[in-house]
């Protein structure tokens, strides 16, 4: 069995490929989905394919849109969605994507340092689990795939 995993959350550091080379250590079976990692393509999509828009804000909506898109398309294919909480950035796109999740009925692994307990603490009901670090993450995973 392989499974088709959402990685939800910000896409300035390096969280992704810190959690998918744990995985590929552990050789398990899972092929990693998530939002457009390129932050200048990401806020160009909309222009590259509507064409250059009025303002800023309408180049905005015109990207949100795409990418709203993406992660629609990319989630509902997704077996599972892991969503990660940081302290550095901004969490607005992880805390959508969370719910939205939640919203598709999808298995969902919220990872959050134990600071952030209290602001996602109802997030952290409707998730499946919640763990504090990519490790647990990443036990939970391998523990859905084993066989005995």
């Amino acid at each position: 069995m392989e499974l088709t995993v959402y990685l939800a959350g910000e896409i300035h550091s390096d969280w992704r490929n810190e959690l998918k080379k744990k995985a590929e250590t552990l050789e398990l079976p899972i092929q990693f989905v998530g939002p457009m990692e390129n932050h200048d393509r990401s806020d160009l999509i909309g222009e590259e394919i509507l064409g250059e828009q009025p303002n800023p804000i309408f180049r905005d909506d015109a990207a949100s849109s795409f990418n709203n898109l993406r992660t629609e398309v990319l989630m509902q294919k997704s077996d599972l969605v892991i969503a990660l909480f940081g302290e550095k950035y901004k969490q607005w796109n992880t805390a959508m994507d969370a719910s939205a999740a939640v919203n598709l009925n999808k298995p969902l692994i919220v990872i959050r340092p134990r600071e952030l307990h209290h602001p996602l603490k109802e997030l952290s009901r409707k998730a499946s689990v919640t763990v504090e670090t990519i490790d647990q993450a990443i036990k939970g995973l391998s523990y859905i795939l084993e066989t005995e």
